[in-house]
């Protein structure tokens, strides 16, 4: 019997390993906390601002992977939108004025929510409550 051997080369079994290693799971419930947070009537305080802000862009990433996956940017119109969107927001550096800040927070919230609606509504992900 020939002893086994890896099926790829070592630099990719160690690529491999690294992206387990960084990967985390989908958490809606800690997306559906961010975005009440960006879209609720009480602003958050100005040092919570940017760690707000960090976490959406780790939501915004996770939702425009979990779309390309499933290959939604080509079947769906909607999708595609919401994913340049996301792509748009994230690679944005929050202003540095609150009220502006604020506002990039709200459309951050407002766009993972609408991009998890619809790949909820496209039976890409499980419906988060």
């Amino acid at each position: 019997m020939e002893p086994w051997k890896p099926l790829l080369p070592h630099d990719q079994l160690a690529t491999v390993l690294d992206r387990l290693r960084a990967w985390r799971p989908f958490d809606g419930d800690a997306l559906l906390d961010d975005v009440a947070a960006a879209l609720d009537d009480v602003v958050p305080a100005e040092e919570d601002v940017a760690e707000i802000a960090e976490r959406l862009r780790g939501h915004l990433m996770q939702l425009v992977d979990i779309a390309l996956a499933a290959e939604e940017d080509q079947r769906d119109a909607a999708s595609a939108q919401l994913i340049e969107q996301a792509r748009t927001l994230r690679a944005e550096e929050v202003p540095g004025d609150h009220w502006k800040a604020i506002g990039h927070l709200r459309r951050m919230g407002w766009t993972a929510s609408e991009l998890l609606e619809r790949l909820v509504t496209l039976r890409c992900l499980a419906a988060v409550a």
